[in-house]
């Protein structure tokens, strides 16, 4: 088996990513590799050509960070105890490029992202982050899917 030296994980805090991450961790304790923790903020839809009342796009581009980089910090007091060889970034995009190009910029062995398992009606509407990264990554991509008892 090819030995990981880093390992990014792609999280939007749900227990999807929880559940990937812990994967991830697990991984990254037996190889002793950095571990990456990425969070992509959705690009939000810009609203200016319309009439929205009280409003101001930058401002809610600003918050939206501001809770991302509380999440995460939270997210890292709770999940990454006792492991120092990690990294977290918190980019704004599209969310399979983004995960496949920051991979690609830091050099991953090894992409880790937890999959909602949706179905049907629910997977064309919403389609799946998961399966665009490991359709389009250059890089090996491990799902993890949640179980749901």
């Amino acid at each position: 088996m090819k030995k990981f030296s880093t390992i990014l994980v792609a999280i939007d805090f749900s227990d999807s990513s929880d559940n990937a991450f812990q994967a991830a961790m697990m991984l990254a304790r037996e190889f002793s590799a950095k571990l990456l923790i990425l969070h992509v903020i959705n690009e939000p839809v810009d609203l200016r050509g319309f009439y929205v009342p009280h409003i101001s796009f930058d401002k809610l581009e600003e918050e939206i960070e501001e809770g991302a980089k509380k999440l995460m910090e939270t997210f890292c007091r709770q999940h990454v105890k006792e492991f120092e060889r990690y990294a977290t970034f918190i980019d704004p995009g599209i969310p399979y490029e983004t995960i496949i190009k920051r991979a690609a910029d830091e050099g991953a062995d090894l992409i880790v992202i937890g999959t909602h398992g949706r179905t049907g009606l629910d997977h064309v509407l919403f389609g799946s982050t998961a399966e665009k990264v490991v359709r389009k990554s250059p890089l090996p991509v491990m799902t993890v899917r949640l179980d749901e008892d």
